[in-house]
Order: C-alpha cells, then sequence, then structure tokens
C-alpha cells in the first residue's frame, strides 16, 4: 500500500508541474514503475521527494533508457551481509566495543580508513586462524535479497564484483554464497596459525574501490550509463558517486546525502526493480 500510495502522490505531483506522466506499472509486490517526461531530473527528483515525504518507500530517479546495468560493484560488510566482520572477530578477542567504536567513526568518515583499519587489526594479535572461518559460519548471513539480486543479475549478462574494505577470508565465502563472479579485500596476516595483528599492503579502501570500477568498466569496454555501485560508508563513496546509478544501503549519512538512491526500507531486490526488472524475472532459489 505504501508504494501505490507514493506512486499516486508522485503522478500528482508531476502533472501539477507541467510534466507528464507517460506510464505507470507494477514490477512486483509493493515495487511500481512511473515514467514521466522531463527535459532535466532535477525537477524529477526534487518532485519526488517533496511527493514520498513521510511515506516509507524508497525512490529511485533515473533516465529510463540504460537502467539495466551491466556491472555491478557492492560492498559488502553492512550492505550484502548484515554485520562488520572485523567487529565480530573483535568478539572473539574480547575487544568489540573498543573496535566497533573505530568502525563507526572509520564508516562515518570522521578518521582515515586505511590507519582506523591497522588501528583494529592490531587487537586481532593472537587469534587462532581457525577463528576465521567459525566467525563466518557463526556470525555472517547476507542480507535480505542479496542473493537473489547478484544472481539475477549474472543471468542477465552482467559481471558482479564484491569489493570490500574487509578481508578476503570473507569476501570469498560471501562470493560463493551471493554468486558473484569475482571479489577483492584486505588480507589478514596470518603466521604459525595465528593473526599477526597486520595486514597486507596496499590496502584496499575507498581508492581502490573507485579503480575497481574504472578498470572492470574499461576490460568490459561499457559506458559509465552501463555502471551500478551500492555501498554504506565512507570508503564507498568514490565508487558511488562514479557509477551511473550509485545507492546508499542503510547507509551513514555522508554516503546517503550524495548517493543518487537510498535503500532505508526495502531489501536489496529493490535493486533490481530500480533498474526495471519485474519480479517474474527474479532468480530465486
Amino acid at each position: 500500500m505504501a508504494a501505490a500510495l507514493a506512486a499516486d502522490r508522485l503522478c500528482e505531483a508531476v502533472t501539477s508541474q507541467g510534466l507528464e506522466v507517460k506510464s505507470r506499472g507494477l514490477l512486483g509486490p509493493g515495487a511500481e514503475d512511473v515514467l514521466a517526461e522531463a527535459m532535466t531530473l532535477e525537477p524529477l527528483h526534487r518532485v519526488a521527494a517533496e511527493a514520498v515525504a513521510g511515506v516509507a518507500v524508497d525512490v529511485c530517479v533515473q533516465p529510463w533508457f540504460d537502467r539495466r546495468k551491466r556491472l555491478f560493484l557492492a560492498d559488502m560488510d553492512s550492505t550484502m551481509i548484515g554485520c562488520e566482520c572485523i567487529d565480530e572477530l573483535a568478539d572473539y578477542a574480547g575487544v568489540k566495543a573498543e573496535v566497533s567504536a573505530v568502525t563507526e567513526r572509520a564508516m562515518r568518515g570522521e578518521i582515515d580508513f586505511e590507519s582506523a583499519l591497522r588501528q583494529r587489526v592490531v587487537t586481532l594479535k593472537g587469534l587462532p586462524e581457525t577463528v576465521l572461518a567459525q566467525c563466518y559460519e557463526e556470525r555472517v548471513r547476507l542480507n535480505p535479497g542479496a542473493r537473489t539480486l547478484v544472481r539475477t543479475m549474472a543471468v542477465h549478462g552482467t559481471r558482479c564484483v564484491l569489493v570490500s574494505g574487509g578481508f578476503d577470508a570473507f569476501t570469498a565465502r560471501v562470493a560463493v554464497a551471493a554468486g558473484f563472479a569475482e571479489h577483492a579485500a584486505n588480507r589478514l596476516i596470518v603466521r604459525d596459525g595465528a593473526l599477526t595483528g597486520e595486514v597486507g599492503e596496499p590496502i584496499l579502501g575507498r581508492e581502490a574501490k573507485l579503480e575497481a570500477l574504472l578498470r572492470h568498466r574499461a576490460e568490459l569496454g561499457l559506458s559509465e550509463a552501463e555502471t551500478l555501485a551500492v555501498g554504506d560508508g565512507a570508503n564507498d563513496l568514490a565508487m558511488i558517486e562514479a557509477a551511473a546509478l550509485g545507492v546508499a544501503y542503510r547507509a551513514k549519512p555522508v554516503v546517503a546525502e550524495r548517493a543518487d538512491a537510498r535503500l532505508d526500507h526495502a531489501d536489496l531486490t529493490a535493486l533490481l526493480y530500480f533498474q526495471g526488472y519485474a519480479a517474474a524475472a527474479f532468480v530465486v532459489d
């Protein structure tokens, strides 16, 4: 009902501005598609924001053409999965509160990501290497809609890449679980079966995520219009801003304010609706 109400309001607001609603259709449960004619997107962004104010829906305003993306980059922690892996590892070391506080500041962009990562990894020194698999099994779960999102895009020819400022011990497993073709993350140093408290260099952070988007785009010979990125923290911002459709998922304010669209209510399958996929086209288990 919320989506229908929001679509009603949006159509009324568009016509009140002298703009034409060309079509309206149902994509799936709680997901509607509205095509409006406008010279630029700016008036539609404003109209949409005002029209749905106070309604628990997510709205994406974008060009009608090139909506289906051929390159998708996604953050892992608190985006594709429901936790921050480094915070969960810190729990096994008995320092979760301390580490989580630093993680929060880094994700808000209040402190440098790379130095913050080194500061947190030091606290993991001495943990047995086996805790990595244990943490994954006990703590890591895909966020709702993650697997359907990735598998659907992959089936339709999109290169799906998981890029994380976290650790490859987790991205390797999450990539398989969700269906990503590739993954990239940082590497925890292990010696004699235990974590040394060090992380491999160079650290994959904000600029590395941007570089990954640009590199994959060039390899595929794609235009900017064919790219999608999603994340929640400050180290995701560069790739989100570089993508044609950059989405903030349950994001920190610094990201939510600058992304093209936000997911504050719906699950990750909303990214399929944003691209014009109908629910009948979703790949589900």
